[in-house]
């Protein structure tokens, strides 16, 4: 029984106890012995009336006040017994019918009183009269008549029977036929008029006094006393029934204040041991708050050593998966963990219910079910566990606090989890925090080698950008001098395999560049095919030649959208991890293949649609990654290697997430690694090779203004654009050419803008220039098209953006479609025009 259920009984049994006390009392035992008296008073002034009665009939009683008294007595012992009577209808009806026979009684008693009185009165002068003619006519006839009248009527006053009231009745009529002296006359008729009225009142007397002798109050009251004494008797008993039961709930209540007091007592004690557990677990709080990272697990030690003995436990264990794994244990001297134990521990948590505070509490295994569950708990030597877990953010860890009892019956304090998980808590955080402090060092020695690679690729970019000034003059009188000459003659092979290799020097500083700075570059069908069949040649330069590349048939409807460079930074660096893994030596395979997913598929990084996608498998039988380190080799800066960077897959990871795609890694150490790239496939037919000897669109000698701050380069702009059939007019000023615009604003039919100083100053003359003549193409030539936002472009009225150095297979590719473009919007009435700048990819 819990107390709150304990305290609302002893509320209920003091009610009870009220309750019985007061019928225990037998409030009605007095009533009822009240009107037993007024039945006794009754029938004592009954028989007091009856004997004062007959001493009035027999001339005994002075006076009538004795009945009078009587009678009083009576109709007071009858309100009283009408006071204390119960209420019942039986007992009201009984109480009315001896009222009513006291009522009868009552009004015999007053017509006797009368009678009597006559009767009394004539029986005097009855004796009188005959005792006067006796004495006076001793001699005569008369006396010898009167003294039979007088004999006669002495038995008629005892009884009246008709016999002797006959008797009386002749010696009436004989006497009034006597012959009465002149004296006694008056005396004779006196005699006779007193002799009959005796003759009439004596049977009329004796009738009134044997009807109120003979009234049935007896019988009356003896029905209702024997009514009241049987209530009586009821009442009693109740009141000592109340009694039993008032007993037994007093037996009742004292157990229950007992069980009370010990419950109290009980939770006094649990209060104490509470307030204990409470000031072990704040001491180990501070400690680990306080604690240096150096400190901690020896802190944790001494933590699980004080919870076990506060809990009574034989081992205590912290056991924390996850990227934070850490497991820290303490058991009682001459006892050990078994082997697998506690490691087995957080999975076998997971598999019981817990409370919402993620207690487990297990008093004796013995009593579980038969189950693996149970057999894992025996294998451990367990017959009580006691264990409380905390999952980490998004699930990343688990931390499980277990305590193991050897001996059942030990570890019993239940209510005590709510405290387990604050101590689970406070060795939880200083583990995270430990972690945490870690990670900042880490993350701190990252940002100093970010800022260390920032620097280098500042400087790298800087690098790139005169390597592109370069590039492009290469691959400028390159284009020229391929014109020249015939595209079968040997010259022109070799100026073509020239070209090829500053394309790629091209490509290569665009790489540069964009690995600096991330952005959003255009991008267009490229056919995997080609692009892997490009990127092969210049795996075969860069890998050693103890690699082995193994490269699969692509499929033609492999298409994706994206950037070729990217694409292929990306399959570069995955087939240099995969060398490097082998130590420079072994196999290493590239597979394509085009699948349908058709439902949600979660791989190891990243999730996919249902749709079409390209998965570009690259395959080692290198030494394997382990678990630990597989779950950080996409983190930029995470390097196994002391000569790495981390940047690779970080790069490789950054351009899938671009394209819409994403990757799934398997690795196993001593057998290989398998990195695969899903890409969403585009339903397009691929796109055609490039093209080597395709005829370049020439110009029909339009003028075009070409702005370039070196006159070096100038120079080899305008014989670029002379070569592709253009009059160029060159200007090295950016205000030369725009006075020139200005002076004669239909001299010009494009305007191509290359590098000024400083750099904004392209855009303030293409906005200029873009005022001055509106309708005139502008073309913007840059090294890199990101430098730029597009707003800050279309607001400057630049048509479109090409490679700088110009490249005169992109030039005469851009002008002929704008300068068409142009003469197609003059000759349109629409004036709802609105720009699009075009950037070159």
């Amino acid at each position: 029984m819990r107390v709150p259920l304990a305290a609302a009984a002893v509320s209920v049994l003091l009610v009870l106890l009220t309750w019985l006390s007061f019928r225990a009392i037998d409030t009605d035992a007095e009533r009822y012995d009240r009107a037993l008296k007024a039945l006794d008073r009754f029938t004592m002034m009954e028989t007091a009336l009856h004997r004062d009665v007959l001493s009035a009939r027999a001339g005994l009683l002075r006076n009538y006040d004795p009945l009078v008294r009587e009678v009083n007595a009576l109709s007071e012992s009858l309100d009283r017994l009408r006071h204390n009577a119960s209420g019942g209808a039986e007992e009201a009806s009984a109480i009315d019918r001896f009222a009513a026979i006291a009522t009868q009684q009552e009004e015999l008693t007053e017509q006797l009183k009368s009678d009597n009185a006559l009767l009394q009165n004539s029986l005097a002068y009855f004796r009188l009269f005959s005792a006067r003619l006796s004495t006076s006519d001793e001699g005569g006839r008369l006396a010898p008549a009167v003294s039979a009248l007088a004999a006669a009527m002495l038995p008629l006053t005892l009884h009246t029977s008709p016999a002797v009231a006959r008797e009386v009745a002749d010696r009436l009529n004989e006497l009034a036929t006597q012959d009465v002296p002149p004296g006694a006359a008056q005396s004779v008729q006196a005699l006779l008029a007193h002799g009959r009225l005796l003759l009439d009142l004596l049977p009329t007397t004796d009738g009134l006094l044997r009807a109120l002798l003979a009234a049935p109050s007896k019988q009356e009251l003896q029905t209702l006393r024997a009514m009241v004494l049987t209530r009586q008797a009821a009442s009693r008993t109740t009141a000592r029934e109340s009694r039993l039961l008032l007993y037994a709930a007093s037996l009742l209540l004292v157990g229950i204040l007992v069980y009370l007091g010990l419950q109290l007592r009980m939770r006094a004690q649990t209060l104490q041991r509470r307030a204990a557990f409470e000031h072990v677990i704040a001491g180990i709080s501070t400690r680990l708050i306080d604690a240096q990272p150096h400190e901690i697990d020896a802190h944790i030690d001494r933590a699980l050593a004080e919870l076990a003995e506060h809990v009574g436990a034989d081992r205590a264990y912290l056991v924390v998966s996850g990227k934070l794994g850490r497991m820290r244990t303490w058991c009682r001297e001459g006892i050990t963990f078994p082997s697998g134990w506690p490691d087995r521990a957080p999975a076998l948590a997971a598999r019981f219910a817990a409370t919402p505070e993620g207690l487990i509490h297990i008093q004796n295994v013995e009593r579980l079910r038969p189950g693996p569950d149970k057999d894992h708990l025996v294998a451990a030597s367990l017959r009580g566990w006691t264990c409380v877990s905390r999952l980490g953010t998004c699930g990343s860890y688990i931390t499980v606090l277990g305590f193991d009892a050897l001996r059942a019956g030990i570890i019993t304090q239940y209510a005590e989890g709510g405290l387990l998980r604050t101590a689970l808590d406070a060795i939880a955080n200083a583990v995270v925090r430990e972690y945490l402090m870690q990670e900042r060092a880490r993350l701190e020695t990252n940002l100093e080698q970010a800022r260390r690679m920032e620097t280098v690729g500042a400087l790298a970019s800087g690098i790139a950008h005169n390597f592109n000034n370069i590039v492009g003059a290469i691959l400028g009188h390159t284009e020229m001098a391929e014109v020249q000459l015939a595209s079968d003659s040997r010259p022109a092979r070799n100026l073509k395999e020239i070209r090829r290799a500053g394309e790629r020097a091209r490509d290569l500083v665009d790489q540069i560049l964009t690995f600096g700075r991330r952005r959003d570059v255009p991008r267009r069908p490229v056919s995997m095919k080609w692009l892997i069949a490009e990127t092969s040649s210049l795996l075969h330069v860069s890998l050693p030649s103890p690699i082995e590349l193994a490269i699969g048939e692509v499929p033609e409807t492999a298409v994706i959208s994206g950037q070729p460079g990217q694409l292929q930074q990306v399959i570069l660096n995955l087939c240099n991890n995969a060398a490097q893994a082998m130590d420079q030596v072994g196999r290493v395979e590239i597979e394509t293949e085009v699948h349908q997913i058709t439902g949600q598929r979660s791989l190891t990084h990243g999730d996919l649609r249902p749709g079409r996608y390209v998965r570009i498998a690259v395959s080692d039988a290198g030494r394997g990654i382990d678990g630990t380190t597989l779950e950080h080799i996409f983190e930029p800066f995470f390097t196994t290697r002391v000569a790495g960077t981390g940047l690779g897959l970080a790069t490789v990871r950054d351009i899938v997430r671009e394209h819409g795609g994403a990757i799934n890694v398997w690795s196993a150490p001593g057998v290989g690694s398998r990195f695969e790239v899903w890409l969403p496939c585009i339903a397009i037919a691929a796109p055609p090779a490039r093209s080597e000897g395709s005829a370049l669109r020439l110009g029909s000698g339009q003028t075009v203004l070409v702005v370039e701050a070196s006159s070096e380069r100038l120079l080899a702009d305008e014989e670029m654009l002379a070569a592709l059939g253009y009059e160029p007019v060159g200007f090295t000023r950016a205000d030369d050419a725009l006075a020139a615009c200005r002076a004669m604003p239909k001299r010009f039919d494009a305007l191509v803008i290359g590098h000024l100083v400083p750099a904004n100053s392209a855009l303030d003359l293409a906005a200029a220039l873009h005022e001055s003549v509106p309708d005139v193409p502008i073309l913007l030539a840059t090294a890199s098209a990101d430098e730029i936002g597009a707003d800050a472009l279309l607001a400057a009225g630049v048509s479109a953006v090409v490679h700088r150095p110009l490249i005169s297979a992109e030039i005469a590719s851009a002008l002929p479609r704008w300068l068409q473009f142009q003469k197609i919007r003059s000759a349109s009435y629409d004036h709802n025009y609105f720009p699009v700048t075009e950037i070159a990819p």
